[in-house]
């Protein structure tokens, strides 16, 4: 796989933004690194420091209603995006064609409004 998207700055700028998303009454797991040199199939770690090749990053924000944005980006330069709105919508984002950490961060902030309002907006 194309090394397109560095995923430790990816990950740094996500962190960057985690107070903010909790400070909007969003909750934030933790991060999930998949190692691209594991054994299928291939475990999800916690700890970075476990992942010696890592080919993805994870995490899952949520609401108290319910609402939830799970994204999975792909050193590759995707990502799989998925959400439930806490009612009665949900489903996958377009997210092809991230060319860098700080493109991946921007759309980041977008699906965060998309599915949470602008109440969880970083800006």
């Amino acid at each position: 796989m194309d090394r397109v998207v560095d995923l430790d700055e990816a990950a740094a700028l996500l962190v960057e933004r985690v107070a903010r998303w909790r400070s909007a009454g969003l909750a934030v797991g933790e991060m999930t690194w998949r190692d691209g040199e594991a054994a299928w199939p291939q475990p999800l770690e916690t700890d970075r420091a476990r992942v010696n090749d890592p080919d993805s990053v994870g995490l899952v924000v949520s609401d108290s209603a319910e609402a939830e944005l799970s994204v999975v980006l792909f050193r590759g330069g995707w990502a799989d995006v998925d959400f439930f709105d806490g009612l009665d919508d949900g489903g996958s984002l377009p997210a092809s064609d991230i060319d860098s950490a700080a493109d991946f961060a921007a759309r980041m902030d977008q699906w965060v409004v998309q599915v949470f309002g602008d109440f969880g907006s970083t800006r």
